[in-house]
């Protein structure tokens, strides 16, 4: 019975000296990674900060001699721009995890006249924005039901190129 409780005791100790094989915080990660189903690339949300200009599709687009403009400050929640006769701004909602992107309905306008402008038009459209997707470096909004809404191109620089479209 001695050599039985020697030998239980030596196999006891033996198997707290071995090393087991133990999961580090790394490879857990790295295991659960490769089990999640593949996901597009995560956004940077860089890209929509900065200044961009309305792609004019209707003549009224352009009716003022402006064209209508945004520029997108994220870390602030903040936008600020031009309808094509007003300047606005306002808070903007954006979420770098499923491109969404929203407007708040109290965006805070000038209130200059503009004949032959739809603003209240062009503010609707900004309000029903819900995301937005990048494509050819054209930012495109987009309504709920994937309707879209707007093209915007990068504001030219050059400022010969923001007259008339």
């Amino acid at each position: 019975m001695k050599n039985i409780l020697a030998i239980m005791a030596c196999l006891a100790m033996l198997a707290c000296q071995q090393p087991q094989a133990k999961n580090t915080p790394a490879k857990d990660s790295a295991a659960r990674a490769a089990a999640m189903p593949k996901r597009p690339a995560i956004l940077d949300s860089t890209v929509l900060d900065g200044s961009w200009s309305l792609q004019p599709v209707l003549a009224s687009d352009t009716a003022t001699g402006k064209r209508a403009t945004l520029e997108f400050n994220v870390k602030k929640a903040h936008f600020s721009g031009n309808t094509g006769c007003n300047s606005m701004n306002g808070k903007s909602y954006f979420s770098i995890v499923d491109s969404s992107l929203s407007f708040s309905d109290k965006v805070i306008t000038t209130r200059m006249a503009c004949p032959g402008y739809n603003e209240k038009a062009f503010l609707k459209n900004l309000l029903l924005t819900t995301h937005f997707k990048l494509k050819n470096g054209l930012l495109i909004l987009l309504a709920e039901d994937n309707t879209e809404l707007s093209r915007w191109e990068r504001k030219p620089t050059n400022p010969a190129t923001t007259g008339k479209a």
